[in-house]
């Protein structure tokens, strides 16, 4: 994963909205467990954009592990930042936030009908936006949550059955700083993870 100097897309100058918003990002509070830094954005969705990569890595400390025997898996994430400055229709705004969560889930919870219900309420309670809440900061917020059960034949490695658990959200931010925004996708992400309550820990660069 890339932590510094991750390109940026659009023009050479960039508008000051867009670099004020990629700047409040590293101003961004997250779990000491996940680990961020920019990677490649997309291309053609915007004309300019920013993207951050995020994984849950294993803690140094011995105590902390024991604290996640019940963690459900691995998981990781990207959020998208993008950014028109004539707006979009659909956006209902300048900037619009694009998040993909992937995790490995028990069976129990795979087989469960309510999980993609409880995987949204995930995202939606990190941004203030459950239960028909109005947020100040969020508009336009629309997903899709998909479960998947992969099973493994032949000389694979790996367990016979995996279950996987995707969330990918979109939704438009009514102001230029989206440190929440990050900290909430890291929130949901933590989640999905099943990783018990911690602190939390201030990004010092990407």
């Amino acid at each position: 994963m890339t932590t510094s100097g991750a390109p940026r897309s659009g023009a050479a100058t960039e508008p000051p909205e867009f670099r004020t918003a990629v700047d409040s990002l590293h101003t961004a509070r997250v779990r000491p467990e996940i680990e961020v830094g920019a990677i490649r954005p997309p291309q053609r969705l915007a004309p300019y954009s920013y993207a951050i990569g995020a994984e849950i890595r294993q803690s140094d400390d011995a105590e902390l592990d024991a604290m996640s025997t019940d963690s459900q898996g691995s998981a990781f994430g990207r959020l998208i930042l993008l950014y028109d400055p004539d707006g979009q229709e659909a956006w209902n705004g300048n900037i619009r936030l694009v998040a993909y969560i992937q995790a490995e889930v028990e069976e129990d919870l795979a087989s469960d009908p309510l999980l993609p219900e409880v995987a949204w309420s995930w995202l939606t309670d990190a941004l203030g936006t459950s239960e028909g809440a109005t947020s100040e900061e969020v508009t336009a917020l629309g997903g899709t949550v998909t479960s998947t059960t992969s099973v493994r034949f032949g000389d694979i490695a790996g367990p016979p059955r995996a279950h996987q658990l995707e969330l990918r959200a979109s939704w438009t931010a009514t102001r230029g700083d989206v440190a929440s925004h990050l900290e909430a996708f890291s929130e949901a992400l933590a989640s999905a993870a099943g990783l018990p309550p911690l602190g939390i820990t201030e990004l010092k660069s990407f």
